[in-house]
């Protein structure tokens, strides 16, 4: 059994996989509950950690007071199926080459990577597994709560999509909708031409935009842990002294 963890800006996800890459178990949690979490038995434990050195000390007391032996993934020039054009491939966030290790599992053809948190990531894959490059741009929340703290006239109001909007807040939310959207179209314009292209879309955010996205896309919520698995299966990940 490989245990993997992903850690990103706000919470721990996490999920337990067989020796066939199924999931079993999965759940998530905010940093404040770290310490009441309990987790199944396994043989390894693959983290991706994004939080920062802190909270993987957490993780790491965590895991040694259950005896299971830690991995630490970090981002390789080629992994998996993956290959990455990253001009320093070591720059770039474990938790998107993780996503990207996921995709190349789900979908063998070119393919956008969107995995909309609390940052929006679009990143593209080839048909042969090349990460060609991406986009970081804030999340929606972070996007509509810089609006709302940084102009004076702007009210905190939650609003709804509308094609037009005629009040604030929803134009507010509209805004935010439209500018993660046409994020995610414009970069799936560059492999729309790909037979078989499909837009691979997680994260806390996917709801909000599934509805709005004019090209072929499929949930994937778990591809960061599933990558995850991917690569506790192969010697490039060492574990921790």
């Amino acid at each position: 059994m490989i245990l993997c963890l992903d850690a990103g800006n706000t919470r721990l996800k996490w999920g337990l996989f067989d020796t066939e890459l199924k999931q079993l178990v999965g759940g998530a949690l905010a940093y404040g509950e770290l310490e009441t979490l309990s987790l199944p038995p396994a043989q390894l434990a693959v983290l991706a950690n994004v939080a920062g050195p802190e909270v993987g000390s957490r993780i790491e007391a965590l895991l040694g007071c259950l005896g299971i032996p830690l991995c630490l993934a970090a981002s390789n020039t080629s992994q998996c199926g993956v290959t990455s054009a990253y001009d320093n491939p070591s720059q770039l966030g474990v938790d998107r080459w993780a996503a990207l290790i996921g995709a190349r599992g789900r979908h063998q053809g070119a393919c956008l990577v969107v995995m909309a948190g609390t940052a929006t990531t679009v990143d593209s894959l080839d048909a042969n597994g090349v990460f060609c490059g991406g986009l970081i741009l804030p999340g929606l929340d972070l996007m509509r709560a810089s609006l709302v703290k940084n102009t004076a006239q702007l009210g905190a109001e939650a609003g709804e999509f509308r094609p037009l909007p005629t009040n604030t807040a929803d134009a507010i939310m509209s805004g935010c909708l439209n500018a993660q959207v046409g994020a995610i179209e414009r970069q799936f314009a560059a492999i729309a031409h790909v037979p078989g292209a499909l837009c691979l879309l997680g994260g806390g955010a996917a709801p909000a935009l599934e509805s709005l996205l004019a090209i072929p896309f499929r949930r994937a919520d778990s591809l960061v842990l599933e990558g995850l698995a991917r690569m506790g299966q192969v010697s490039g990940i060492r574990n921790r002294p």
